[in-house]
């Protein structure tokens, strides 16, 4: 039978590409019909000549995706084999052929995740997208970091971040300070990740000049948002009406990403969420697109992943 020895630059290298689980490669003998031998940095394929063919596609694929910056996650491993298994290997090499990368003054954005990748590639192929799922997915980081690359790009004019803030219960006046003070708490993680791709200087030149608008969901009541990127941050603790009074400010050559985690919803028990309803009112709409993260798409620390994993578990036994 056919023999193809694969060679890698070292083992760490091989293991990232089935995730350094033996039971990955005993996976891949099952379903691409190959057997397998490894060593260090080196990768043997027994089988069939098409199997072998189809093997070595395989692992050349992850690879491929492992250099465009992709960190191979258990999911996108299982996902991928799936599709070389069904014969879709042209639909999958599809997602990599173009690499994403999104452009800002501080850095350069490149996703991490399969899942962050198809999350860009939604906002760029549709005017409202949805980015649902856990904390440290990077769905508001990557929401902002698209948007930032659409104003230096001359795309928009503006670009508006909103988020609910429940915990003053939308109505500010008895906070102490003036309305930036006041706000400021609710809205300090979009300044963090601003901060991260602009600087400083650069972040307060655009907002005095209106380029760049941070404020509370409540002030986009009667607006029409057009020419803009606009990002509605914590969508989770938004009521149904005030999820249709956002997507309705949508305007002219504009562009929405709405993101929020549906298990962390500070709601008063007798209020449902707009982002809870909002896939069961709006799925099917074309040009609106929602994008679901998992656990498998948290880039933080190892023990967040595994953490959210443990209540995903909990959930799926208790419901």
């Amino acid at each position: 039978m056919p023999t193809k020895t694969l060679s890698f630059p070292n083992a760490r290298h091989l293991h990232q590409l089935y995730c350094g689980r033996a039971t990955n490669l005993a996976l891949v003998e099952q379903q691409l019909g190959v057997t397998l031998a490894t060593r260090e940095e080196w990768l043997k394929l027994d089988g069939e000549e098409a199997a072998v063919a189809r093997a070595e596609a395989f692992f050349h694929f992850l690879d491929h995706s492992r250099a465009q910056g992709l960190v191979l996650r258990q999911p996108d491993f299982a996902k991928f084999l799936d599709g070389f298994a069904r014969g879709e290997e042209a639909k999958l090499r599809a997602l990599l052929d173009e690499p994403l990368v999104i452009a800002t003054n501080r850095r350069s954005i490149v996703p991490k995740t399969l899942g962050q990748k198809l999350y860009l590639q939604a906002i760029q192929a549709n005017p409202v997208v949805f980015g649902i799922g856990p904390a440290g997915t990077g769905k508001t980081y990557l929401a902002v970091a698209s948007a930032i690359s659409a104003l230096l790009k001359n795309q928009v004019q503006k670009i508006i971040l909103a988020r609910p803030a429940v915990e003053a219960g939308e109505t500010l006046g008895f906070l102490p300070g003036d309305l930036r003070e006041k706000i400021l708490p609710y809205l300090r993680p979009l300044y963090d990740a601003m901060h991260d791709m602009l600087d400083r200087e650069d972040v307060a030149k655009l907002m005095e000049r209106g380029a760049i608008e941070i404020a509370p969901l409540a002030y986009m009541r009667g607006r029409t948002l057009s020419n803009c990127f606009a990002i509605l941050d914590e969508a989770q603790n938004t009521t149904p009406e005030q999820m249709m009074m956002f997507l309705t400010r949508l305007g002219e050559e504009s562009r929405m990403v709405i993101t929020g985690d549906i298990t962390q919803i500070d709601l008063p028990r007798s209020k449902q969420s707009g982002l809870a309803q909002a896939p069961k009112i709006l799925a099917g709409i074309k040009g609106l697109e929602f994008h679901h993260f998992t656990g498998s798409d948290v880039v933080r620390h190892p023990l967040v992943q595994r953490i959210i994993e443990a209540y995903e578990r909990h959930q799926s036994s208790a419901g």
